[in-house]
């Protein structure tokens, strides 16, 4: 990569189960130079478990969401290239080096992982196919693309790319936000298939209300998008 850097920010709320894993995939990939964990305010015992793990570290206080936990790692880190990971992949998190090369070969500004389709029947339970829906529906309002991968936690970008977005919300918005801005300011990108796999949201009350969460916060962004045309 030219002594290029790609680091790669693993924002985590309590994660305990799950981190460690996560790590040990992303360690299987020579091409990462930096994992950093940003801990947002876990009230489990995540920040033990990670201060044993090879790994760089920052730490909220209390939860501020975890678009402001990646907005921490954009502002405070070096890198030529940025990768954004979920804590919850475990050992699948070694399929984030599909995502790599066709960034840093030059073939797209960033990439963005597409997970195994589910079936209808399990997508609609907690709401996410609303929830998918809207996401979908909004990103296409916005740049008139069809993106099945607009939830997907799992990116590399430029930085370059990182530093046209000006819009970065807090809330579970934050990738709806990015996709939107990077394609309107001319970006090119390619969805790329992998063998992920994490923690899906259930129809119990937790997981509707999750996703009642995450439906108004992506709802909540578009609106602010609309208004800041």
């Amino acid at each position: 990569m030219d002594n290029k850097k790609l680091l790669v920010v693993v924002p985590v709320y309590n994660e305990a189960d799950k981190i460690r894993n996560t790590v040990k995939g992303l360690k299987t990939i020579d091409l990462i130079d930096e994992v950093l964990i940003v801990n947002d305010g876990s009230t489990d015992n995540t920040a033990e478990i990670i201060e044993k793990l090879d790994v760089s570290i920052i730490s909220m206080e209390k939860n501020q969401g975890k678009g402001y936990a990646m907005k921490k790692a954009m502002e405070e880190m070096d890198y030529d290239y940025i990768a954004f990971v979920d804590g919850d992949l475990e050992l699948t998190s070694s399929e984030v080096g599909k995502l790599i090369h066709p960034v840093i070969a030059d073939e797209v500004d960033f990439t963005i992982a597409q997970f195994p389709k589910r079936s209808t029947k399990t997508d609609t339970k907690g709401g996410f196919g609303i929830v998918k829906g809207l996401a979908k529906k909004g990103v296409y309002f916005f740049t008139k693309k069809e993106i099945d991968t607009t939830l997907s936690g799992q990116r590399i970008y430029k930085k370059e790319v990182i530093k046209s977005i000006k819009y970065i919300p807090s809330h579970y918005g934050i990738e709806i936000a990015m996709t939107i801005q990077a394609i309107n300011n001319g970006y090119t990108f390619k969805e790329i298939p992998v063998n992920m796999s994490h923690r899906y949201s259930d129809r119990s009350i937790k997981g509707i209300i999750h996703r009642g969460k995450q439906f108004f916060d992506i709802l909540r962004t578009l609106i602010v998008m609309y208004f800041r045309r």
